[in-house]
């Protein structure tokens, strides 16, 4: 029999731009669950805004947040493929390429959780992984409080509660709330907002995310063009 394959967890969105409370998530949940984490930015993903770096350049300041972290990936299959950044669509590929016993795991935000009844085909994502919810700064994951907000998402949730820590004792269809150990105060609309106005920054995101920001012109101040920087 082949050795089971170790956990992988993927961890999608806009990275618009990747920060510091994106990379302790990562961190957290690939050490408590002993798991590789990959970061996988969407190319157009279907319930954001218009982003406001373009694609390339979102996954490149990923890979310099990444650089040296063990089991830290960056995974650009979205930027290949044409059309909305549908998940079902990424988990059937990475299925696909795994196979039918590796565990896999999509994590998501507490936020996204409760709209996880809009995205597309979404009671098939269990069909393909597990799901992951990140417990983030307000967001309640009690089966109560998920219930009140979106029933019909805890309806397909509460039957298939686990441990995070048990997820990687089957290939796909539990449900687990991780637990951040702290709260993270970044954000990207933050930040973004942060740099437009002038004011101090760069503490947020790293060094050398910071760098390229300003050597590439992204999110200029406001007012002032990239050209006249």
């Amino acid at each position: 029999m082949a050795a089971r394959m170790g956990l992988r967890v993927y961890y999608g969105g806009t990275f618009d731009p990747v920060h510091a409370g994106h990379l302790s998530v990562a961190r957290e949940v690939r050490d408590a669950l002993a798991a590789q984490v990959f970061l996988v930015p969407a190319a157009d993903p279907p319930h954001k805004d218009i982003t406001h770096a373009d694609a390339q350049a979102r996954a490149r300041m990923l890979d310099l947040a990444v650089a040296g972290e063990p089991d830290l990936k960056v995974d650009r299959r979205e930027l290949r493929r044409e059309g909305p950044s549908y998940t079902v669509d990424t988990l059937r590929e990475i299925r696909a390429e795994l196979g039918p016993d590796a565990p896999l795991v999509w994590m998501v935000g507490g936020d996204s959780l409760v709209q996880l009844h809009t995205w597309n085909r979404w009671r098939e994502l269990f069909d393909l992984a597990h799901v992951l919810a990140v417990a983030r700064p307000g967001s309640h994951l009690e089966p109560v409080a998920v219930a009140a907000l979106a029933p019909e998402v805890e309806a397909e949730i509460g039957p298939r509660r686990r441990p995070a820590i048990d997820l990687n004792s089957s290939a796909a269809g539990a449900f687990a709330v991780f637990p951040l150990r702290s709260q993270r105060p970044e954000s990207s609309t933050e930040l973004r907002r942060r740099i437009a106005d002038g004011e101090p920054w760069e503490e947020g995101v790293p060094a050398a995310v910071a760098e390229y920001i300003r050597r590439r012109g992204l999110y200029p101040v406001r007012g002032v063009t990239p050209a006249s920087l």
